[in-house]
């Protein structure tokens, strides 16, 4: 069973130190290359559907929650106001407030709907010691977030084509959804009074659901405040389950927030608010990844993707000329010589790389290399620049895959 947090710290990709607290991780550098590959994934399929990506900032006056209703309904997770002259300012917990108001920012007409504003942002949210877990569970989170303002009649579509990216995403970072939830309000106070808008919400993510054909179970209590949403559930080697994704479709904070369009009639209406996330934030994605593929990521997530092994010294200037190629072409690679022990320590040490290239004498005599894949297969000898290419257009089409023959 893989642990991301042994694996973290054996694979250097991240760790922690008392004197920055607890559930604040910092990222090594190879952590780091996975996240930031991870984000530029996912800003770029963004862009693909034809989201627009803002900044806004992790602090907001404590009167923004309050309109958002976040101060009453989920003050318990928010951290203390601070003082800041005559005003409070607190760390957001969310991002759909800032949202919000950058949709308000300026008067909006139908033609310009849907609207769909997309951010990896950060907020911060107090959680309690003991539930706290390397990337599993922090306090300060980077959320793979997105809004869309749309009419009403607009709002199942782009709820499911949501749904359909979350799918895709899935695909390539070779995850699996283990059951997908709609999430209902239950018993107590949290939630927003307000029936009417949530029995509208909840047929809608009904029908989104029908829609797209997959399986689904009722679970009351699991809903956010504002509102019911789809929960996509994963569930680590252990059997536990969490959310990786969701979406919702939001009613209240529209209201909240009085925001609206101009119609064909040239009157204002009410915009739909439809809240996404492809992969939840990106700490808790990368500790699934880590623990779904044991640190072995897919090709074109890998913190390494090729490490070149000249047999001896006399390949050794082959073999780092073989790297800077490839790194030219945008891939991570690295020689590993002699001098880093013999060539069955070497391949040992770099068993979790997707792809590794031996340059012995005859391979260097004929302009060869000797290709090893990760999972055990021996494609075979070819040049350089040949592996090059199958190998970026692996990495390129995404997915778990490692070869293609052709």
């Amino acid at each position: 069973m893989h642990d991301h947090r042994r694996l973290g710290r054996e694979l250097d990709l991240f760790d922690t130190d008392p004197l920055m607290g607890a559930g604040l991780p910092y990222w090594l550098p190879d952590g780091a290359i996975v996240r930031h590959t991870l984000e530029e994934y996912i800003r770029d399929a963004e862009r693909r559907a034809g989201y627009r990506h803002v900044y806004s900032p992790v602090l907001g006056k404590r009167e923004l929650y309050e309109i958002s209703g976040h101060w009453d309904h989920y003050g318990d997770d928010m951290f203390p106001p601070m003082d800041v002259g005559a005003e409070q300012v607190l760390l957001r917990p969310s991002l759909c407030p800032h949202h919000a108001l950058i949709y308000r920012s300026r008067s909006r007409s139908y033609r310009e709907l849907p609207l769909r504003i997309a951010e990896l942002g950060g907020m911060y949210r107090s959680e309690l010691t003991g539930v706290l877990g390397g990337l599993a569970r922090v306090r300060a989170i980077t959320l793979n977030d997105a809004h869309i303002f749309c009419t009403l009649e607009q709002a199942v579509q782009e709820a499911r084509a949501a749904l359909e990216l979350i799918g895709r995403a899935y695909a390539d970072l070779g995850v699996r959804a283990s059951r997908y939830r709609l999430s209902l309000p239950g018993e107590g106070g949290k939630y927003v009074a307000d029936p009417e808008l949530w029995r509208r919400a909840t047929a809608l993510l009904r029908e989104v659901l029908d829609g797209s054909g997959v399986a689904y179970e009722a679970a009351e209590g699991e809903a956010a405040f504002y509102g019911p949403k789809i929960d996509v559930q994963i569930t680590d080697p252990a059997g536990r389950e969490a959310t990786l994704s969701t979406v919702q479709i939001d009613f209240h904070q529209p209201e909240r927030f009085d925001l609206h369009y101009t119609g064909p009639d040239g009157a204002k209406h009410r915009p739909v608010m439809v809240h996404r996330s492809i992969i939840g934030s990106v700490e808790r994605a990368v500790a699934h990844l880590v623990e779904e593929h044991g640190g072995a990521f897919p090709p074109w997530l890998a913190p390494v993707q090729l490490v070149v092994l000249p047999v001896g010294e006399e390949q050794f200037e082959a073999a780092k000329a073989l790297a800077g190629r490839a790194r030219e072409l945008g891939l991570r690679a690295e020689a590993a010589g002699p001098g880093q022990g013999t060539l069955a320590a070497r391949i040992r040490a770099a068993r979790l790389v997707p792809y590794q290239a031996v340059i012995g004498g005859r391979e260097a005599a004929a302009g060869l290399v000797a290709p090893r894949l990760r999972d055990g297969r021996r494609p075979d000898a070819l040049s350089g620049a040949e592996l090059l290419r199958r190998i970026g257009d692996r990495v390129a089409a995404r997915g778990p895959g490692l070869w293609d023959p052709s």
